[in-house]
């Protein structure tokens, strides 16, 4: 797949790190798009891509397009607005890796078809550091043949992949994995905040978490920053009530209750409405330890 030209729409934190990672793979980044137009500047400068000013010229300059937006409103925005992807689209392949709600991808799919393009979801399970190094985790919806014919360049962005399904499966596997993983670092939030209300050596408390059955992934990678209040974010909070609602709206329409996600949701809100949307999700803690901001 070194042979086609690679494009790249939306480029923060992990879209920006994964055309980078491309690019030191030997793929052609050729062209570049953010609403940021200076930060699309020098990431093109950088990795020797161009950055444009219209969605249309990205199509136009790429074999394939992977977005990586913030949600279903930004989405639609860059597939159906006046200046939009979808524009001369035939033959080119999207590889939409944002978090989104699966009828979107269903969407996405059925008008690219119409028009003659592809479309796979490349939902993403890992963050920054990985997207830099092509160490995803990533799991793809969307025709079986549109995924192998994909495969290598997947591969060249992931330590792992696992084809879910059809399109729309890999959102609904996606917002299942979050919404456990924000279960989990509300959960791990609430044991150290008591834990320190009680007065108790958080970083014993943390060792015998660690060697029980209070252990977790959530435990390695966010603990220590619980504790020390660094939340330069990885995974923003603001994302993580994203992606609990989108969660809690597939439940809803299958009749399942879940009152853990419903009450880590109002959690993550409750960080949002106080400003502190941005920060990484182990913000949370902002709420649960005595003395901090959100827990007075």
């Amino acid at each position: 797949m070194k042979d086609k030209k690679i494009g790249f729409v939306g480029l923060g934190r992990m879209g920006g790190n994964m055309a980078r990672c491309l690019k030191d793979k030997g793929y052609q980044v050729s062209a570049l798009f953010d609403i940021n137009q200076d930060l699309a500047q020098e990431l093109a400068t950088e990795i020797g891509a161009t950055a444009y000013g219209s969605l249309a010229a990205v199509t136009a300059n790429a074999d394939i397009i992977l977005t990586v937006v913030t949600n279903d409103a930004a989405m639609d925005a860059i597939f159906f607005g006046d200046d939009n992807l979808f524009t001369n689209a035939s033959g080119k392949l999207f590889i939409n890796c944002a978090t989104l709600t699966p009828a979107v991808h269903v969407k996405l799919e059925e008008a690219a078809a119409k028009l003659g393009a592809q479309t796979l979801e490349g939902c993403m399970a890992s963050s920054i550091p990985q997207a830099r190094n092509g160490e995803l985790y990533l799991m793809i919806g969307g025709q079986k043949p549109v995924f192998e014919a994909a495969k290598p360049l997947l591969d060249d962005l992931s330590k792992a992949l696992t084809y879910v399904g059809a399109s729309g499966k890999a959102s609904e596997v996606k917002a299942l994995v979050n919404m456990v993983m924000n279960i989990n670092t509300a959960a791990l939030a609430e044991g150290l905040g008591l834990g320190a209300a009680l007065g108790l050596d958080l970083e014993m408390l943390c060792k015998v978490f660690s060697q029980t059955g209070a252990n977790s992934r959530v435990l390695e990678t966010d603990a220590e920053d619980m504790l020390n209040r660094d939340h330069d974010c990885f995974f923003s909070a603001a994302h993580a009530a994203k992606d609990s609602g989108i969660a809690l709206e597939l439940g809803k329409a299958k009749g399942v209750t879940m009152p853990l996600a419903q009450a880590t949701l109002a959690q993550y809100n409750k960080l949002c409405e106080l400003g502190l949307g941005e920060l990484d999700k182990s913000g949370i803690a902002e709420l649960t330890f005595p003395g901090r901001k959100g827990s007075e």
